[in-house]
């Protein structure tokens, strides 16, 4: 006896189906004799089709996505505005020029000037290809004028030997600034880098005056403050602000023993006049980690850590665009 068994889609089937007809006649008169097992595939059966599946299940339509925005930070002029939702590599504008790229994760951060217009314009592109216009208000700042006593070395290199050292400093500080590294910047908020009392906000005018102890000769220098002081001990530890990478720790001429930490979206951290340093280039640095000790070197009046955040424009390859931001208001707003 025949017994026939379907093969569909590579799996043998028990079932009975139909097959084209063929001569049974031997196997008829083989009575008591062992089954035969024959194999038909799919594509020789002539059973009905199967009914196709259909799938009735209700379409949910996907979540449009979420705008693209600058409506973090601090509208204020030396201040700093967070965005994020952006389509990566995409270019933030303010008042027609680019001062922003979204990085990978849609985050970017955009500084304003000490002296930027109370009024500004974003134009910021869109997920879906649209670009949205937003006039931003920015409180206005008000920065006092200052004079400060110091030794002549201290407002400028003097001998060749302070020149040298000040225009090695300056070499490496350049290099530092043209690096740049992914990193989060302030989105995930900021930790105030040293215990103490502030000594001397971001952005008043200082001269600085001297009496030259060799000569008698009269030294003087006027600049503005571009950091935040804290008034601590020396060997107070320092502690790091937000996660970043270290690009430059070394003694410089003016700030001293210096650390540059840089925490992506072009915003690096500067902490100056350091008594100790725990770092090296290159490490990576977690918000909250010791890095180093304040101190009283370089050019100071008194043992303080000088925190300054220098903001680097992402859409622009000109250095020049870049410019120091008031750390006071990232506090403030993180």
């Amino acid at each position: 006896m025949i017994r026939t068994l379907c093969l569909a889609s590579g799996a043998l089937l028990a079932a009975s189906c139909s097959v084209p007809s063929a001569d049974t006649s031997e196997s008829a008169n083989m009575a008591g004799a062992p089954d035969e097992v024959k194999i038909v595939p799919a594509s020789m059966q002539t059973g009905p089709e199967p009914t196709p599946t259909v799938d009735d299940t209700p379409q949910v339509p996907p979540a449009p996505a979420e705008p693209a925005n600058c409506d973090a930070g601090l509208a204020k002029q030396g201040g700093l505005l967070l965005c994020e939702n952006g389509e990566p590599g995409t270019v933030i504008r303010m008042n027609g020029e680019p001062v922003a790229k979204f990085d990978a994760s849609g985050r970017a951060a955009i500084g304003l000037a000490q002296a930027a217009p109370l009024k500004v314009t974003l134009s910021i592109p869109q997920p879906d290809g649209d670009t949205v216009s937003k006039t931003v208000t920015l409180a206005e700042r008000e920065d006092f004028y200052a004079e400060l006593s110091m030794k002549c070395n201290q407002i400028d290199a003097r001998t060749d030997a302070e020149k040298a050292h000040a225009a090695r400093a300056w070499k490496w500080k350049q290099a530092a600034f043209a690096e740049f590294h992914d990193g989060s910047g302030f989105h995930p908020g900021v930790t105030r880098p040293a215990e103490g009392v502030t000594s001397s906000p971001f952005g008043p005018t200082r001269k600085y005056s001297g009496v030259d102890e060799t000569t008698g000769e009269v030294c003087e220098k006027t600049s503005v403050h571009r950091g935040y002081d804290i008034a601590t001990p020396v060997g107070t530890p320092l502690i790091a602000p937000a996660d970043g990478i270290i690009t430059l720790a070394d003694e410089l001429y003016y700030e001293g023993n210096a650390i540059f930490l840089d925490h992506g979206q072009g915003l690096v951290s500067i902490f100056m006049h350091l008594s100790e340093m725990d770092v090296a280039e290159g490490d990576v640095i977690k918000r909250g980690d010791v890095i180093g000790k304040t101190g009283n070197t370089g050019r100071t009046t008194g043992p303080h850590l000088h925190w300054s955040v220098k903001w680097r424009n992402t859409a622009s390859d000109d250095r020049n665009d870049d410019f120091y931001i008031d750390p006071a208001l990232i506090l403030e707003a993180g």
